[in-house]
């Protein structure tokens, strides 16, 4: 028997099991990811049940030292939510009942297991988007480092996909690095949504119980709390529509890079190779070495960029207080945190590892890339620019253009000052904009 459903109502029909299957779905196998955060929910809820004399102090205790226990069981990866058991949160009130018997029941005063899921959420989401947030900053470092390291490797800009403008690669990597710290902004504004408390908030409507959110919010580092009780449960879907947005401002900046690096990577391109540990041979042609790694990096977070529209419908028109809909987002979320950070992972690893093709723009073939540098010199001469651009015009009809590759570009963010010392400066206060050592000094609190 669940531990919310009453007598009688469970009935012993051939769909019963039909019906289970159908609402429970992939809850369980969702619920693992929870698992710490709902023990963690549960240290800082009996803590503030002790202040208020809902426990006694060594009720409180013992709870305590249970808990502790199944959070190192979960850390071991010995942790499961046993057949029969609906999700995580009736597995550890169940582990604590048969430690402890009726004063593991007390735990769920004053709650509901709408806020218990919120909170568990929260915490979850959280930590995985400052997962992410570091991970994002991994590659970015990578981006920078390159982009210092061949700011003076010349490569051809594009517009329309036919050359345009002398670009290079310290500009192209500086450029996906920039991308990246806005991003992380992004990220910084999800966190934030995460880090609000809605423990106490109950069905959505609070309770009787004089409960001390202010402390269940400084216990779980929280930012603050969701002050509306019914606001609190409204912001199930708002959160994790957020995140995956967030998660998809990343994967469109990764999907882009890799589009350019298969693109780059081919041989009428051949700007720069990939090493032979990210590309794959063909069962036909021997001489193929096909980016495959990268065309799944580009695929996978393409998918990801979809994300937010899910949740988007599963949300539509709902109206304001607890919906089972809300259950199957956890499906969405969850393995989505998964996928961005491997996606983050093999990034960081191919950009250590490509190799930049040096001299690029030695070839005639590049000669008009340099039609605006004559136009400039021109207006530096005195000539109106409109007739300057008319002049070199005419001299590439008439074959009398020579392209001079002596660039002087100075302004801020050009190929001659790149400006990465102020893109790192940008990044550096975003990341800290997240305040996550108020969470980690709370977690380590509430833990020891």
């Amino acid at each position: 028997m669940k531990l919310w459903q009453k007598e009688g109502s469970a009935g012993e029909s051939m769909d019963a099991a039909t019906i289970e299957r159908f609402t429970v779905g992939r809850d369980r196998e969702m619920d693992l990811y929870l698992a710490p955060f709902d023990v963690a929910g549960n240290l800082a809820h009996a803590t503030m049940l002790e202040t208020i004399g809902l426990l006694e102090k060594d009720e409180l205790s013992a709870i305590r030292q249970e808990l502790k226990a199944i959070y190192e069981q979960i850390g071991a990866g010995n942790f499961t939510i046993e057949d029969g058991v609906e999700d995580v949160h009736s597995q550890v009130e169940l582990m604590l009942t048969r430690k402890l018997g009726d004063v593991g029941k007390k735990i769920h005063s004053g709650r509901s297991r709408n806020d218990q899921v919120l909170v568990d959420l929260k915490l979850f989401t959280r930590d995985r988007l400052w997962k992410v947030a570091e991970a994002t900053n991994q590659v970015f470092d990578r981006l920078i480092q390159r982009s210092e390291q061949h700011k003076n490797d010349l490569l051809p800009g594009y517009t329309h996909l036919q050359i345009a403008m002398p670009s290079s690669f310290g500009l192209w990597f500086g450029a996906y690095a920039e991308a990246l710290a806005d991003d992380m902004l992004t990220l910084q504004t999800a966190f934030r949504l995460a880090n609000r408390n809605p423990l106490g908030s109950g069905a959505g409507y609070g309770s009787s119980f004089p409960l001390n959110r202010t402390m269940t919010t400084e216990l779980l580092g929280f930012e603050g709390m969701h002050v509306n009780v019914v606001y609190a449960q409204m912001s199930r879907g708002k959160t994790e529509q957020t995140a995956l947005n967030a998660l998809a401002a990343v994967a469109a900046t990764l999907s882009r890079m890799a589009m350019d690096i298969c693109l780059y990577n081919s041989q009428n391109f051949g700007f720069l190779t990939l090493p032979d540990a990210l590309t794959t041979g063909s069962s036909i042609m021997p001489h193929k070495k096909n980016p495959d790694v990268a065309e799944l990096l580009r695929a996978k977070t393409n998918r990801l960029k979809a994300l937010p529209m899910e949740v988007t419908l599963v949300m539509s028109n709902l109206p304001s207080g607890y919906h089972r809909d809300m259950q199957i987002l956890k499906e969405v979320l969850m393995p989505a945190f998964d996928e961005i950070l491997d996606c983050l992972e093999i990034t960081a690893f191919m950009l250590e590892r490509l190799q930049v093709k040096s001299n690029l723009l030695d070839d005639a073939k590049y000669d008009l890339l340099f039609s605006v540098e004559r136009v400039n010199e021109l207006v530096l001469q005195g000539v109106p620019f409109r007739e300057a651009y008319r002049i070199v015009g005419k001299e590439i009809n008439e074959g009398g253009y020579q392209a001079s590759r002596q660039l002087t570009h100075t302004h801020e963010g050009s190929i001659g000052n790149l400006g990465n010392e102020h893109i790192k400066a940008y990044m550096e206060e975003t990341v800290q904009g997240f305040g996550y050592e108020r969470v980690k000094t709370a977690f380590q609190h509430l833990l020891d």
